[in-house]
């Protein structure tokens, strides 16, 4: 059993937060942002801020530039990343390809990376989605391929490379949901890290990234939950120590479904100029996440010393229709 279980008392708190700048910030973008900060500050730590912009069709300067004034604006300042430190540069990711292209090439050395030229349609077609998620779990189609047979699909596609997994259990101990165990080959099977236009994936670049800038906590969604044992997996393999993590319920709306850019959902451009200030805002993020019994205007050095990790729901939280 791959085992990480971790005793971060003697080590400084570094926390992060890591947004994509595919969108526009909004309220559930806050809320993580906000813990995040909290969980860090809170124990005497820092926090450091990310942008997470590896699509290049998806992602653009622009968002991100808005995205980093709304968190200002909001009052949640970061001890170093994007638009803080000197060398601000170093903490998109999209300046870091040069990165991670040298661990890939390490987890090529190690025989463990092959190239898939499996179409989406195709996948979508021969899999069967992991329970009801939606999810598809990979069963190797490519990996076995001769020398042969990849030359002859690289002259009609471009390959997507895939890392190979272990049947083998990952446990870990979640920082708000307790033990976690996952098994890759039952729970997704072999997974991209990079895609078919040479864009590195998320799980490879954010363990990278996550390893080499010290971040000792993972503050995130829980939606992200599923991705813990691939990010633990490829620390392993680069001989890196991993951080804590903590995942966290998401806000939802009445129907259960959550809150997302893609839908425009209470962005925090819209609010303020609704509100005016950030601490009708920071009050009901502190009420939604059990920090205060009601909605009150607090800034973020109010919520600071009231914050307890303890009180936060286990449940996602549906986000009511009121006034902040």
């Amino acid at each position: 059993m791959l085992c990480r279980e971790h005793n971060l008392a003697a080590k400084p708190i570094v926390g992060r937060f890591a947004p994509t700048p595919s969108g526009f910030l909004h309220l559930g973008n806050v809320f993580c942002s906000l813990l995040a900060w909290l969980y860090a500050k809170s124990n005497g730590g820092k926090i450091i801020l990310r942008i997470e912009d590896l699509d290049p069709q998806r992602c653009t300067r622009q968002k991100a530039d808005q995205l980093a004034r709304d968190l200002e604006w909001l009052g949640l300042i970061w001890d170093e990343g994007a638009y803080v430190s000197r060398d601000s540069e170093h903490y998109f990711q999209s300046q870091r390809s040069d990165i991670y292209a040298q661990y890939f090439a390490q987890l090529q050395e190690q025989g463990l990376i092959y190239p898939c030229f499996c179409s989406r349609a195709e996948l979508h077609a021969a899999e069967a989605p992991h329970l009801s998620d939606g999810r598809i779990v990979y069963s190797g189609t490519c990996r076995d391929l001769t020398k042969e047979e990849r030359e002859a699909k690289a002259l009609k596609r471009a390959p997507a490379y895939r890392l190979q997994v272990e049947d083998t259990p990952i446990s870990f101990t979640d920082g708000h949901y307790g033990q976690q165990s996952f098994n890759l080959a039952e729970e997704s099977g072999d997974f991209i890290v990079r895609r078919s236009d040479g864009v590195f994936a998320y799980q490879l670049a954010v363990t990278i990234d996550d390893a080499l800038m010290g971040i000792t906590q993972v503050v995130r969604g829980c939606d992200l939950l599923s991705s813990t044992p691939m990010q633990l997996y490829i620390y392993r393999l680069l001989g890196f120590t991993p951080p804590s993590f903590c995942h966290i319920p998401l806000l939802v709306d009445a129907t259960g479904r959550r809150l997302s850019k893609r839908d425009g959902d209470l962005e925090i451009a819209a609010l303020r100029k609704i509100y005016g200030s950030p601490e009708p805002i920071i009050g009901f993020l502190a009420y939604l996440a059990g920090q205060i019994d009601k909605p009150e205007p607090l800034c973020v050095s109010d919520l600071l010393p009231l914050f307890a990790a303890s009180k936060i729901p286990q449940q996602n939280i549906v986000v009511p229709e009121i006034k902040f």
